[in-house]
């Protein structure tokens, strides 16, 4: 994916290479697939290792919400100015099956953005390329002081 470096943002500094990745990202192993910001969709892979495993092998369901929250607030981040940000108020998750280690596939997209509040959608696929979990969040863009 070609990447336009004149952006400027928290999303493009991170991708750019102007600012370290958050620390949560690089756990899940977060990697940018495809992003469209006129459209507010995005694509990321993360790599689901066995250290986010629970007991019975698959991976546990915070690292899946995580992941998908990680999915759905870039989608959104990616579109705004340099001084904006936009925490999540609400996410909610639903699981659909089992996600086993392996690399798996977020893909997010703003349903509706207001001034300042924007509600999401995003789904998580496994391995397999079957899904995982879906998710819907609440976020509230802010000025960053």
């Amino acid at each position: 994916m070609e990447m336009d470096t004149r952006r400027r943002g928290l999303f493009w500094d991170v991708l750019a290479g102007r600012v370290p990745p958050p620390p949560a990202a690089v756990l899940l192993g977060w990697e940018l697939v495809a992003v469209d910001p006129e459209q507010g969709t995005i694509e990321v892979a993360f790599q689901a290792g066995e250290n986010l495993a629970n007991p019975v092998g698959v991976i546990q369901g915070g690292f899946l919400a995580a992941m998908l929250d990680d999915t759905l607030g870039p989608a959104l981040v990616a579109t705004l100015p340099e001084n904006q940000f936009a925490p999540t108020l609400d996410l909610h998750v639903q699981f659909l099956r089992p996600a086993r280690p392996g690399r798996l596939l977020g893909r997010g997209r703003i349903v509706q953005r207001g001034k300042e509040v924007c509600f999401l959608a995003g789904d998580l696929m496994g391995p397999d390329g079957k899904p995982v979990a879906v998710a819907t969040a609440t976020a509230r863009i802010q000025t960053v002081r």
